[in-house]
């Protein structure tokens, strides 16, 4: 983009400024519990303080010089949908026989050449425009990485005979990618033998309500950490919950004003456009299905696995931890949760394993009323996390696609999500020690 370089500059910014504010009311966080978050989600949402901020020239500008296109395209099963995320499409909604998404103006042309049928096309410009919510105005509910942080680090400081507060590693620009621990003998790094289970968010950026969940399931342990069965969780499990994994790209999503769509981390790549995927970027066939090998692509799967110093991250965290069993990643949107293989159509080889994950999706599939699925079965994604867990420390893990009718779903769902995915994964630290169990 011909403007890229200064508009990065000004968001750049722009997003200093606004941390910085938030970091003076930090002192409201001091004090976070399960209940008074809800609370302030709901005041957020009831009476929004902050003024709607405007697009400037240069902004709507480089809105105009984005290359992608919005798109609606027939589709009519999971092999149609994993071949058009290979030709670079990035599928953001799946319907009975066509998909939703985006895709640079050169993938477009080749999605057309592969004689898939465009039904609908916009340029991005008119897309965000025409459908695109105000932020932080109309979803200030929603916590940005300063708040994560703060109250994390809160919850922590308030439950510190239990509770630890570290960083996992560094992203692209340098943000901490913030881990709150939870366990009654072990703080921060050192080793523990108890049964570890991890809950992380925000793979992709727009993904806002997949911070939420994780982020309030943290300060809902630490309000139940008296009740029996929590109790038991926290004295006899070593719980990691990373609600804000994708930082960088969460904050460029929403520091012009105006949500961008924002999927991959903030990597320059070599030709100058942005971001890598990374849910797309693990070792397990990598770039095989469902990614892209195109830089500009939303699906790009990096320049090799573990390219990404946030995938680089995660892998160190994990080759760290060997009592690790069960791992929850958030995603949105879709309503389902998921199991691996996701980069294969064949289903995990181990019938006693591929038995306990069909268990455990199904239950978490009741509790919050999700459909469980092998997650090929929606499309192949190859470099996911999930199954890289599985394939590489035998971690039982699961995708949730979290509900609602689009990226930007509005602050109102938020505390419903919350609540029926605080049940699925209460029951899965209730797996946690021993995920064969009947």
């Amino acid at each position: 983009m011909k403007k890229a370089a200064s508009l990065f500059l000004a968001l750049s910014f722009l997003a200093l400024n606004l941390t910085a504010l938030d970091l003076k009311e930090a002192e409201k966080y001091k004090n976070s519990t399960f209940e008074k978050l809800i609370q302030d989600i709901q005041s957020r949402l009831d009476n929004p303080s902050l003024p709607e901020p405007e697009l400037s020239k240069e902004a709507q500008d480089d809105l105009k010089s984005d290359p992608r296109n919005y798109l609606r395209v027939s589709a009519r099963d999971k092999k149609e949908r994993t071949k058009l995320l290979e030709l670079g499409m990035d599928i953001v909604e799946v319907r009975k026989d066509a998909v939703l998404g985006f895709a640079h103006y050169k993938d477009v042309q080749k999605i057309s050449e592969k004689d898939f049928l465009i039904l609908e096309k916009k340029t991005f410009y008119d897309w965000v425009m025409s459908a695109l919510k105000d932020f932080p105005a109309a979803d200030a509910a929603y916590h940005n990485y300063a708040e994560t942080q703060e109250t994390l680090k809160a919850l922590a400081a308030a439950n510190s005979d239990i509770a630890s507060f570290f960083s996992i590693g560094k992203t692209i620009e340098g943000r901490d990618i913030w881990c709150l621990r939870i366990n009654s003998s072990s703080k921060v790094a050192r080793k523990s033998s108890k049964p570890g289970a991890v809950f992380v968010g925000t793979h992709h950026a727009r993904e806002h309500l997949s911070n939420e969940v994780p982020l309030l399931f943290a300060a809902y342990l630490m309000d139940h950490r008296k009740d029996a069965e929590i109790k038991k969780y926290i004295e006899t499990l070593d719980i990691y919950i990373i609600p804000l994994f994708n930082p960088d790209g969460a904050e460029y999503d929403v520091a012009t004003g105006k949500y961008r769509w924002q999927r991959k981390n903030m990597r320059v790549n070599a030709d100058k456009s942005i971001g890598v995927d990374l849910n797309r970027n693990y070792d397990a066939t990598w770039c095989e299905s469902g990614s892209s090998h195109s830089s500009y692509s939303d699906t790009y799967c990096g320049t090799g696995p573990f390219s990404e110093p946030e995938s680089q991250a995660m892998k160190k965290f994990v080759e760290a931890r060997k009592n690790l069993k069960t791992l929850q990643s958030y995603h949105s949107y879709a309503s389902l949760i998921m199991y691996p293989w996701g980069g294969l159509y064949d289903p995990v080889p181990d019938e006693k394993d591929r038995a306990a994950f069909i268990k455990m999706a199904g239950k978490m599939g009741e509790l919050t009323g999700y459909e469980a699925i092998q997650s090929s079965d929606l499309y192949a994604a190859s470099g996911d996390t999930c199954d890289w867990a599985y394939a590489q420390a035998k971690i039982f893990a699961f995708t949730t696609e979290l509900e609602g009718s689009s990226f930007y779903p509005g602050a109102g769902i938020i505390k419903n999500t919350v609540e029926k995915n605080i049940k699925a994964a209460v029951y899965l630290l209730s797996m946690t020690a021993d995920p064969y169990k009947q």
